[in-house]
């Protein structure tokens, strides 16, 4: 198997997958990212949504009446990553803050008009990303892949019991 990185191929290496290996999960990974994140920034340029700002756009459309705090611990993101992709959004023209009346030191997200009007469009263009990603791929294996990353994931966020 060949992967690019930095624009050069790099040849996959056969080593043993225990300590010491200098093939890591975390390289393909990282490599996936990067080039998920050019397409995604090109598909949504029209919009002027970054890929910074997409999941959080798209999350507001799933869950109106959402605060930015429990917007960041649904995504698993910080909070300051959250604040400035909700300002960009916002800036935008396609989220809007209101005061949330059960408690007025909250603010909840809204889709504006607009916000509603481009989301089908994101949607299209993410699924052209994911379609592309998945090539080659059967169901199977990417179910697999997923619940893979999931554990990966969950083993690195996890607090340690001692």
């Amino acid at each position: 198997m060949t992967f690019y990185r930095g624009g050069s191929k790099l040849n996959e290496q056969r080593t043993p997958h225990g300590e010491g290996s200098t093939e890591s999960h975390g390289q393909y990974i990282s490599a996936i990212y990067r080039h998920m994140q050019v397409l995604i920034s090109t598909e949504l340029a029209p919009y002027r949504i970054g890929s910074g700002q997409y999941i959080f756009l798209m999350a507001i459309a799933f869950q109106e009446a959402v605060t930015q705090k429990a917007l960041s611990e649904k995504l698993l993101i910080d909070k300051t990553t959250t604040a400035k992709a909700i300002a960009k959004l916002e800036a935008e023209g396609y989220v809007r803050r209101e005061a949330d009346p059960a408690d007025n030191r909250y603010q909840l997200l809204f889709l504006t008009e607009s916000g509603r009007e481009v989301v089908p469009k994101v949607q299209k263009a993410l699924d052209r990303v994911k379609n592309k990603t998945r090539k080659g791929i059967a169901d199977e294996q990417y179910d697999l892949m997923m619940q893979l990353l999931k554990t990966v994931l969950s083993n690195l966020t996890e607090h340690d019991a001692t």
